[in-house]
């Protein structure tokens, strides 16, 4: 099932049990698909990587803005992007730990000879290409800076 099914399928039970947040969250997902296939033209359909780096992005925003409303003090808007994150998260794959990025990342500068710093940006494009959808970019770029330093 691809994941616009599977979101119309969820928002189905949103409006079922009347649950707002999830409703919200579900229709942001929606109208993103439509305007990243339009981008692309009507005709093709968007692979499972982009859909989850669709995905990855509307979670990022919702807590950069969560974020930014708890730094002000209104934690009132801070909940509703919080309760977004969870119910868009759920159409994520699970993520992977810290020390399973770790073990990629370390496989991978192996595999390709990487000596320092200057290595980082080829190192960065395999291990991201490796964990899309699985690992978030700032951690995966953490993880490979130490090991390359």
């Amino acid at each position: 099932m691809s994941l616009e099914q599977d979101i119309m399928s969820a928002m189905k039970d949103a409006m079922r049990s009347k649950d707002q947040v999830a409703l919200r969250a579900l229709r942001a997902v929606k109208s993103a698909l439509i305007i990243q296939k339009t981008e692309i033209g009507s005709s093709s359909e968007i692979s499972n990587e982009d859909e989850m780096k669709l995905l990855q992005k509307l979670v990022k925003q919702r807590r950069d803005s969560a974020d930014i409303f708890s730094k002000q003090n209104r934690e009132d808007l801070a909940k509703p992007e919080l309760e977004e994150v969870e119910v868009i998260s759920k159409f994520l794959p699970a993520a992977m730990s810290e020390a399973e990025i770790e073990d990629v990342v370390k496989k991978t500068i192996d595999s390709l000879g990487a000596e320092g710093m200057k290595d980082m940006g080829r190192v960065m494009g395999v291990v991201s290409g490796k964990l899309a959808g699985k690992a978030d970019g700032k951690t995966i770029s953490i993880l490979v800076r130490s090991n390359l330093s």
